[in-house]
């Protein structure tokens, strides 16, 4: 069976290149916490620190800044469109130099901000200025004795911690991209393959060791600090630096896992959203059918001008009893089908999210938005799918650095958790969407274009769901949505984050990552959208 690349002439990573993967509280009713005015020391230079705290900190550690040839990798970002501005890189030899930076940067009031995999999207983020603590050499993995968990440690990502569990007999619930950092996922849910089966990755969390704002280091679990364990499930990137943590893990189950790729074009756009909705059941999708996700996006070979329907799917099983659930598909004339059988440790390959795929690539301005959903919306769909087409017409440059992604999960793992257990809100919601736009540096006209064109499509799967309410996950948000919609609209929940940060970071340390507290900045509001009234959403037909 020939491959995608075969079939395009080495062009999939290309294709794939530019996809994938705070309406804020009132002031009155929060302690204000920019009375406290965050500085950073005016002398900071990569010598003055190695000087005053290399010495403090275990053999291993790195220090360095701009004029550092490591420094460009080490600040890289997935998504520059609102980079922290990084002064100096701390890459600590061991866990317990985490609480000494944080002490040091206190100190001296430096602002700081721990970085594992660089993949945030949030404007806050553009608001930093300070020293990056780079998790990079804290990627341990000790299976304990019980072989029912096992520790990592806090700089270690996706790809690493599937294939070392994989080739010792184990799996364990980790995020679908291989090169996202298994924390920044984890701390806002963690959506993946396992999901069916055994949760998201933060139902899996059974303890924390975590350094706080003030530089304290804590064991938060079930029965130490057990208040912020349920915060960290959810809006833990407010709370502190996680240096290491216990996770539960599984029998590796099956050796192979099936997978079907498919691409259509426009005009199968009904047949293959009635398929899906089919086939997930609203929420009811068979465990092993883990993940399919699918793009919007331009394919030269194939059209100048209207988009294609790109579909992956992964089966944690037999072709046999994976084909069977895509019947339905198969009848759907495609372009292009490819299917085969892999390991496990082989499955973000096939779909285009290995470590090395161009998905993971490093440096581009995306302009993005999201939103979480139960079922497809067939009208929605269409009109979203027909405003990218008119676009490619019109607007071929922007057309081509967009990729619109569905991702539909097996969420029987998710939906069985107790909604209150921890602090993730969204367990209804069965897809995440996202809108990824990327737009070249020095052209602010065709980046507001972008934004315009963002919120049309948010608005659209919004408006496709009118008896729900606007849910974004906050792995994909971008930082200008109503808090409500991140954390959750039930008013206890943001009532017991902003206790707990005040209990647990008082002084407001970790700002800088869709902030729980923070202060009404100005701004378009680019993310929040045109917000449809129900009168025009009753067009919208499933």
């Amino acid at each position: 069976m020939r491959s995608l690349v075969s079939l395009f002439g080495g062009s999939l990573a290309t294709l794939l290149l530019t996809f994938v993967h705070i309406h804020l509280a009132s002031a009155a009713s929060v302690p204000r916490y920019s009375d406290l005015e965050a500085r950073t020391r005016a002398d900071l230079n990569t010598n003055t620190v190695r000087k005053e705290l290399g010495s403090r900190l275990s053999p291993g550690t790195l220090i360095f800044g701009p004029s550092d040839e490591r420094f460009a990798a080490a600040t890289a970002r997935w998504n520059m469109f609102a980079p922290p501005q990084i002064q100096i890189v701390v890459q600590p030899g061991d866990e317990a130099d985490v609480s000494k930076i944080v002490r040091y940067c206190n100190d001296n009031s430096i602002d700081f901000l721990a970085i594992n995999g660089g993949h945030g999207n949030s404007v806050s983020l553009g608001t930093f200025v300070g020293t990056q603590i780079s998790m990079a050499s804290l990627r341990n993995i000790n299976i304990q004795a019980n072989r029912k968990s096992a520790w990592f440690g806090g700089g270690v990502y996706g790809g690493l911690v599937t294939k070392y569990l994989w080739e010792r007999g184990f799996v364990t619930t980790t995020g679908s991209c291989d090169c996202v950092g298994l924390l920044g996922a984890a701390l806002g849910g963690g959506h993946g393959r396992h999901e069916g089966l055994y949760g998201m990755v933060v139902d899996n969390i059974r303890q924390l060791n975590v350094v706080l704002g003030d530089g304290r280091a804590i064991r938060v679990s079930p029965t130490s600090n057990s208040d912020l364990l349920w915060a960290m499930k959810g809006a833990g990137h407010n709370f502190g630096i996680v240096t290491s943590f216990e996770l539960s893990i599984f029998p590796r189950g099956p050796d192979t896992w099936h997978y079907h790729n498919y691409i259509w074009t426009g005009e199968q756009l009904e047949p293959v959203f009635t398929a899906l909705n089919h086939l997930h059941k609203n929420g009811s999708t068979p465990v092993n059918m883990a993940l399919n996700f699918g793009f919007f996006f331009m394919n030269a070979s194939i059209s100048a001008t209207d988009p294609i329907l790109s579909w992956t799917f992964a089966y944690r099983g037999s072709a046999q009893d994976a084909e069977a659930l895509l019947t339905e598909f198969n009848s759907i004339p495609a372009v292009y089908d490819e299917r085969g059988d892999v390991p496990y440790t082989q499955v973000s390959k096939v779909q285009g999210n290995a470590e090395d795929d161009f998905i993971c690539q490093d440096g581009n301005k995306r302009i993005t938005s999201t939103a979480g959903l139960q079922v497809y919306n067939l009208t929605a769909e269409r009109l979203i799918y027909d405003g990218f087409r008119a676009r490619a017409i019109t607007n071929p440059i922007l057309a081509a650095g967009c990729g619109i992604l569905h991702e539909g999960y097996s969420t029987a793992g998710v939906s069985a958790r107790n909604p209150d257990d921890s602090a993730y809100p969204f367990r209804s919601d069965h897809h995440l969407m996202l809108f990824n736009g990327v737009v070249p540096p020095g052209d602010p006209a065709l980046e507001e274009q972008a934004w315009e064109w963002a919120n049309e499509v948010k608005d659209m799967w919004n408006a496709g769901q009118p008896t729900r309410t606007e849910n974004n996950y906050v792995n994909y948000a971008n930082g200008f949505e109503d808090l409500e919609t991140i954390y959750g609209r039930e008013p206890w929940r943001l009532q017991r984050l902003r206790a707990l940060k005040q209990k647990y970071d008082p002084q407001n340390k970790f700002r800088f990552y869709n902030a729980i507290i923070a202060e009404p900045r100005e701004g378009k509001g680019k993310g929040k959208g045109k917000g449809k009234g129900k009168g025009e959403r009753r067009l919208f037909q499933g």
